[in-house]
């Protein structure tokens, strides 16, 4: 009874432990979806820079060199940010798809493994997300050269820049308002790997305790047919005495 009860317990220490880290699991996977959504988006916006945009032809410019020079830059650029945003999308949907089954449908112990997994991965989507975004920034810079005039080039341009060192900004700012140790994060590996470790028995135990339920079954059955042949000697020897007491009592009427 003991023993089925401390199982019970452990097994609701375990259920309730994974709940927990469904919500860290559900958190990380919530985060991937919105940077590989915004990265799709992203994609989109490169494939149609690439496509859409004609920059003017070589022969507009007084030296030849510089409008080449600018194409080369912002198509490897724009190539470098639609590879890198498409990148992004590839790895949220493998981690989202590969995370949630094996999350659900792995072995003991899968939730805590997929969920560390997606925390370890998302810092390769986030850097492959964030030069998708310079790479896209920089494409744009190179754009303003080659397709308006100087003037409203050199204020286009100034604008990207202003962006991007704000982006830059607002990004080390954040992370330093938001940044915490990680060893003083939450684990519940000490629930799973202490109060929440269900061992079972092991096989050569049950065998024994098959066998001495057996040899119990045995000796009871022993005590029961020992019972049963001494209750049927007392009952013989009672109607023993019986007969004997009614053949001595007919004597004496008789005498």
């Amino acid at each position: 009874m003991l023993a089925a009860d401390k199982l019970q317990l452990q097994s609701t220490l375990r259920q309730q432990a994974t709940a927990l880290k469904e919500k860290e699991f559900n958190l990380h996977h919530g985060n991937l979806m919105t940077v590989g959504t915004q990265a799709a988006v992203l994609a989109g916006l490169d494939v149609t820079m690439f496509i859409e945009f004609q920059p003017p032809a070589n022969e507009e410019w007084a030296i030849v060199v510089i409008p080449r020079s600018l194409k080369f830059i912002f198509y490897v650029l724009i190539t470098a940010a639609f590879c890198s945003n498409i990148f992004v999308v590839a790895q949220t949907t493998i981690l989202s798809v590969l995370g949630a089954s094996l999350a659900l449908r792995g072995p003991d112990g899968s939730m805590m493994t997929a969920t560390d997994g997606l925390y370890h991965e998302r810092v390769a989507v986030f850097r492959a997300f964030g030069r998708g975004l310079v790479f896209t920034m920089g494409s744009v810079v190179m754009a303003v050269w080659l397709h308006l005039h100087w003037e409203a080039s050199v204020i286009c341009c100034s604008i990207a820049v202003f962006t991007i060192s704000k982006m830059r900004e607002a990004y080390y700012r954040i992370v330093k308002k938001f940044d915490f140790d990680e060893s003083m994060t939450v684990d519940f590996r000490d629930i799973f790997d202490g109060p929440a470790a269900i061992q079972t028995v092991p096989t050569s135990l049950r065998r024994l305790g098959v066998a001495n339920g057996l040899n119990s079954k045995y000796s009871l059955d022993n005590n029961d047919k020992r019972r049963g042949l001494s209750n049927v000697k007392e009952e013989g020897d009672d109607s023993l005495v019986r007969r004997q007491r009614l053949t001595s009592k007919h004597s004496f009427e008789m005498v």
